[in-house]
């Protein structure tokens, strides 16, 4: 299993039409093959950061399946204008529980 944690610093002012539009955007990447779950977070210091933590099966199924596909398309059009600066986006895989 691979985590991806994507640090997303929305414009401020917009943090509620993102939780709107990311409510659509989450339908989109639940469906997608290798998708586990996914858990989206706002910070207590920073009202217009978020954390989203998407668990995926194999790093290619975010980086190549997910991100080459006609619906990461959707997805960049519901979400990507609401972010300043773009996210960072790194993957992590477990050493020890």
């Amino acid at each position: 299993m691979i985590l991806e944690l994507a640090l997303l610093d929305v414009k401020p002012g917009q943090t509620k039409a993102f939780e709107k539009a990311f409510s659509k955007a989450e339908t989109i990447i639940s469906g997608m093959k290798g998708y586990l779950n996914h858990d989206l977070q706002k910070c207590l210091e920073n009202d217009h950061r978020y954390v989203l933590l998407v668990n995926w099966e194999t790093l290619e199924d975010h980086t190549v399946g997910f991100r080459g596909s006609a619906e990461y398309q959707e997805w960049k059009t519901l979400l990507h204008a609401f972010y300043d600066p773009f996210p960072t986006v790194e993957h992590f895989e477990t050493v020890k529980r």
